[in-house]
C-alpha cells in the first residue's frame, strides 16, 4: 500500500466522523465507486484523461453521484480523486480507508480462510478466539481453500494464525528436518 492512498484515505476518515457521517454507509458508497469503476474502463478511461476538462468528469461524476444518492462527502471525495488525478490508486485507498474507518470504531479486520465452508457456531467460536488475541471485536471476511486440508488460517493485518492441517504438516516437516 502507498503512502499517498494511506493519506487520501485517513483524510477521508476524517471527514466522515468530523461530519458524524454512517460509516458503514461511506464505506458501502466508497467501494461501490471503486467497484464502477473497476467495471468500467471507459469511465475510468474519461476521469484519467488529461485531455477532457475537469467540469466535464466531474459532470459524470455528480450524474453518478445523483442516480446512486451519494453523500455529498462522498461525491467531493470521488472529485478530489479525479482532480488529483490518483484514479490508479482508488483500490488501494478505499481499502486503506475502510481500515482506518473500523480501526477508529474499535474493529480489527480478520480474513478467515478454512479448508471447509464454516457454519455459524464455527465462525463465531473462530471471532471469539481472535478477539481475545487481538483485544478488539472483529469483523471477518471468509473464505475456503481446500489445500488446507483441515483448520483454517487467521490473516490479521500482518499478523497470520495458521491452525491449518497443512500448516502444521509443514512445521513438523522443518522440525525433523532440522534434528
Amino acid at each position: 500500500m502507498s503512502a499517498v492512498a494511506g493519506r487520501y484515505a485517513r483524510a477521508f476518515a476524517d471527514v466522515v466522523f468530523e461530519a458524524k457521517m454512517d460509516a458503514a454507509k461511506t464505506i458501502t458508497e466508497a467501494e461501490m465507486l471503486q467497484a464502477t469503476v473497476d467495471a468500467n474502463p471507459a469511465l475510468a478511461g474519461v476521469w484519467d484523461n488529461p485531455g477532457i476538462a475537469l467540469d466535464q468528469k466531474l459532470k459524470v461524476l455528480d450524474g453518478m453521484a445523483k442516480q446512486a444518492g451519494l453523500q455529498r462527502q462522498t461525491r467531493n471525495f470521488m472529485a478530489v480523486i479525479i482532480q488529483q488525478r490518483r484514479l490508479k490508486l482508488l483500490a488501494d485507498v478505499v481499502k486503506q480507508f475502510k481500515t482506518e474507518v473500523n480501526e477508529r470504531l474499535g474493529f480489527s479486520e480478520a480474513d478467515v480462510v478454512s479448508a471447509r465452508a464454516l457454519g455459524d457456531d464455527e465462525r463465531r467460536k473462530i471471532e471469539g478466539e481472535v478477539e481475545k488475541m487481538g483485544g478488539r471485536k472483529v469483523l471477518a471476511s471468509y473464505s475456503t481453500d481446500t489445500a488446507l486440508l483441515g483448520g483454517a488460517v487467521v490473516k490479521m493485518g500482518s499478523t497470520v494464525y495458521d491452525g491449518s492441517v497443512r500448516g502444521r504438516l509443514e512445521r513438523l516437516k522443518k522440525q525433523m528436518a532440522a534434528e
